[in-house]
């Protein structure tokens, strides 16, 4: 009886500690339209200040893609106090860390600092809003930067090509059907005040969020964020027009050939909502039972028991205006392609004929659980989403909430949305092969 109450209270224990604690913050716009959030967690002595802009290669001119990717670069080439490569130096040299990422709806820049240099953090990514300096020396610097970056990650990687052929292929108007990193000679061929005017467009404070997380005094914050941001001026409004997809109504096939691999592979993809929107988050879940862990429907089948793919994968890649989702496998010895193809199709159709069982939603809802609580569980992770939420989703509270909302969905809703969007005449299949010698 005693063993039994141990192990009960325990797992008590263990449960209590998935429970994830409320994420406060304060949120309020200065007068140049800036989006100021706030989460105060003095837990341990860190501050992070980070800016995302809503600015990424969707935004870009056909003709011109990979300036967003371009400027996450050249934005740390220096500014008008900030002498060029001193920006990291900075930042090292006062117990710092910080990077950029973009995608294809925002980029984001950020510095993880001892809190005590909240003031530095401010400073500098005022300094990289008010007063970059973009000149022809960083622009063709930046550009050899990217250029080895996309030989390094894209050209002779394994399998890096895939996002670009599967994206061209499933969008014909939308921008997404570029890549982030772009076309090089599109940032060949572009002049300096191309990239100035992209700056002077996209980088302006009512295009941005503003967040700081950690450990600091929320009146200081607040005084040095109206001292290093309130008096940048408010640039014009960007109008964002939307474009729509017509609907995928027969199946597309299509086959690149990359030098770098010997395994092929194969991906169906289908178009899907906006990550905003529940069906996106059905999609989600969808994926997780399918593919997510070595119980999951598609690892267990294809990879344990009949042993046709040496691996396999589903995944939501959603985006603020659409999404793609993508079953991808790579055949174990002699299997084909096709044959993976149908015996992924197998999977889609018995969860769109049949309800999974309560079992299996309730693990649904224990690993989403655990993802989310996990998520809050540090400084940066938070500010991250802080900024995405309040900027591509428009709710901040979205941070305490969202899990809510995977925690209501049911099992009627997981068939019903397999049914609405994962079906073979609504995809592309791409065969992504070896490239053959020239005879």
């Amino acid at each position: 009886m005693k063993k039994q109450f141990y192990l009960s209270f325990l797992g008590f224990l263990f449960c209590s500690s998935l429970i994830a604690q409320k994420v406060t913050f304060e949120e309020y716009k200065l007068n140049n339209g800036m989006h100021v959030i706030l989460h105060q967690d003095n837990s341990a002595p860190v501050v992070i200040t980070s800016v995302m802009y809503h600015v990424g290669a969707k935004d870009e001119n056909p003709e011109r893609t990979g300036f967003a990717h371009f400027f996450e670069h050249l934005l740390f080439e220096g500014t008008a106090h900030i002498k060029r490569g001193e920006w990291f130096k900075i930042v090292s040299s006062n117990g710092g860390t910080n990077n950029a990422n973009t995608t294809q709806d925002r980029t984001y820049y950020y510095e993880v600092f001892p809190s005590n240099n909240l003031e530095l953090g401010l400073w500098m990514e005022s300094e990289r809003l008010l007063h970059p300096v973009i000149n022809q020396i960083g622009v063709d610097t930046q550009n050899e930067v990217v250029k080895e970056e996309k030989r390094l990650r894209v050209d002779n990687s394994p399998y890096g090509q895939w996002t670009g052929e599967v994206f061209k292929n499933l969008f014909n108007e939308h921008p997404y059907k570029w890549t982030t990193i772009g076309s090089l000679d599109h940032l060949d061929a572009a002049t300096l005040e191309e990239f100035q005017a992209f700056n002077k467009k996209f980088y302006v404070p009512n295009n941005a969020v503003l967040v700081v997380a950690g450990d600091f005094e929320k009146n200081n914050a607040k005084k040095l964020i109206e001292d290093y941001f309130g008096s940048i001026p408010k640039g014009e409004p960007i109008e964002r027009g939307k474009i729509s997809e017509k609907p995928i109504t027969q199946e597309l096939k299509t086959t690149f050939e990359d030098p770098n691999i010997q395994i092929p592979a194969v991906f169906t993809v289908y178009r899907t909502p906006s990550m905003k929107t529940r069906e996106a988050r059905i999609l989600d879940m969808i994926s997780t039972v399918l593919s997510d862990g070595k119980s999951s429907r598609l690892y267990k089948k294809l990879v344990d028991e009949k042993k046709k793919a040496l691996q396999i994968a589903a995944f939501n890649y959603s985006l603020e205006d659409y999404g793609a989702y993508i079953v991808l496998a790579l055949p174990l010895g002699e299997n084909t392609l096709d044959d993976l193809v149908k015996e992924m199709d197998e999977e889609i159709v018995k969860i769109q004929t049949e309800l999974i069982s309560e079992k299996e939603l309730q693990k649904l809802r224990n690993k989403y659980e655990n993802q989310f609580v996990n998520s809050n569980s540090s400084v940066e992770g938070i500010a991250d989403s802080l900024a995405s939420y309040y900027l591509l989703y428009g709710d901040v509270n979205l941070i305490n909430t969202e899990i809510d909302i995977y925690n209501s969905i049911t099992r009627e809703e997981i068939r019903d949305i397999a049914q609405k969007y994962l079906n073979p005449n609504q995809r592309l299949v791409l065969d992504y092969l070896p490239k053959k010698d020239k005879e």
